[in-house]
């Protein structure tokens, strides 16, 4: 009873992952995507991360641009009535280098490519609510008591479980743009990324009999390569049109640290015995999928511009932490569940708006339908379609110098999660609900020499 008892409550925690992500990618590369995030089809300074073929159509000149970007919110679920919660505070920092010099571009960029950030969960998270309920379960079928214990209350209880997650992915792009003709150009560069993970966890469940007690604190790192091709067509002097192709990017991930695990009745078990990606010294695929970016820019008047933007997400073709289930899982009745993915898309809305030679205003809207099914939903990784809206200004004090300054919140859809499938022999375990929110802040500044 003792064996079967704590096998569960390792397998309830690691059933439910504990790194913060989405389905890794991000699209806030500068803080002017914040304000205006139908960016691919414009020709502006940020067109170095979105648009590089359209870089040919500035001003010839030397551009640097550097910029910073502060999320601030929370992810957070909720588990059989009670809230989880852990607060985001990320900062993304931007640099750019780019050579406009008559018909050809020579660009560098270095940002945030991906990753979701660094979340603790001080009080536990659902996966670490559910052990003393699965535990309960077992113990009072074992005695014959049906789901209550002789004083109608149940003897096992987290004892002070927590966990942790971080995920971000860095980039470094070097490319050149040319033009064609003077209606087309294009691009082409070449991508080095590199990837970092993070699972710290620590599970302490017990009565006033027994203990399970086992942790991990493991660090993935990965590096890969990438391709990136653009093109852009000047079709006339009001409408614009672009498309960008980011290649795969496959990155096998190492893992390193420490993990302690947990002995009943001599077997040694851990969080790795359900994540082997997180067991030292192994190495797993996780790749970062392909993009393909459209836009369409339109000056509708001298002052007026306005934009639509399209991604899709080649999430089927990546391979994303796929690993063999552990047989232990239905020894103890507890259903797999395999998280899958379908491609994602988004598309969005964007408008600026020339107030004065000097200032400019800026608006967008955005839907995001990542492509993840609630299958893929873990206490940390949890993909959430969205909608987001954004806001900001520019300011350019003269023809070398300009601000940008923007702001935008993220509006994401609340979903239930799988336990009702994996757990259904478990009539006692609740599913639990997913939720985000996360307000982001951008500044940045290019000066022309």
């Amino acid at each position: 009873m003792k064996k079967k008892l704590g096998i569960l409550a390792i397998v309830a925690l690691l059933s439910t992952g504990a790194y913060a992500a989405s389905i890794d990618h991000i699209q806030t590369y500068t803080p002017e995507y914040l304000g205006n995030q139908s960016q691919n089809g414009m020709i502006n300074k940020s067109s170095v991360y979105y648009n590089p073929a359209g870089l040919v159509h500035l001003d010839n000149g030397t551009y640097f641009h550097i910029g910073a970007q502060l999320a601030v919110g929370h992810e957070k679920m909720d588990y059989n009535g009670k809230e989880y919660k852990a607060d985001l505070l990320q900062y993304i920092p931007t640099l750019a280098l780019y050579s406009v010099r008559d018909e050809r571009t020579i660009f560098w960029t270095f940002g945030g490519l991906g990753g979701g950030g660094d979340l603790e969960y001080k009080d536990g998270v659902a996966g670490t609510a559910v052990v003393p309920d699965i535990l309960n379960a077992l113990a009072f079928k074992y005695i014959g008591l049906g789901d209550k214990s002789p004083l109608g209350k149940p003897t096992y209880k987290d004892l002070g479980s927590s966990a942790e997650g971080k995920s971000l992915y860095g980039q470094t792009t070097l490319g050149r743009a040319w033009k064609v003709n003077d209606k087309l150009s294009m691009s082409i560069a070449g991508r080095a990324v590199l990837g970092m993970k993070k699972l710290k966890g620590d599970l302490l469940v017990g009565n006033d009999k027994n203990t399970f007690d086992a942790d991990i604190d493991v660090d993935r790192t990965a590096w890969g390569l990438g391709a990136q091709i653009g093109f852009n067509y000047k079709a006339t002097d009001k409408l614009n049109l672009a498309m960008r192709y980011d290649s795969r990017v496959k990155l096998n991930f190492k893992a390193s640290g420490d993990e302690n695990r947990t002995s009943i009745l001599g077997h040694q078990l851990g969080f790795s015995d359900f994540y082997p990606e997180y067991k030292p010294g192994t190495k797993t695929r996780r790749d970062l999928p392909a993009i393909l970016a459209l836009g369409a820019a339109y000056k509708v008047t001298d002052r007026w511009t306005t934009a639509i933007s399209g991604n899709y997400y080649f999430n089927k073709d990546a391979k994303m932490d796929r690993t063999k289930a552990s047989p232990v899982l239905s020894q103890l009745g507890v259903k797999e569940v395999k998280a899958e993915y379908d491609n994602g898309w988004e598309i969005a809305l964007g408008n600026e708006y020339k107030l004065n030679e000097k200032w400019t205003l800026l608006g967008s809207v955005n839907y995001a339908h990542t492509g993840a099914k609630v299958s893929s939903y873990d206490d940390i990784e949890f993909a959430l379609n969205s909608v987001t809206v954004g806001a900001g200004l520019k300011y350019a004090p003269t023809d070398c110098d300009e601000w940008v300054f923007t702001v935008c919140h993220f509006f994401y859809d609340q979903e239930s999660g799988h336990y009702n499938t994996k757990y259904a022999n478990y009539k006692n375990v609740k599913n639990p609900e997913y939720d985000k929110s996360i307000t982001a802040f951008g500044l940045a500044y290019t000066k022309k020499f």
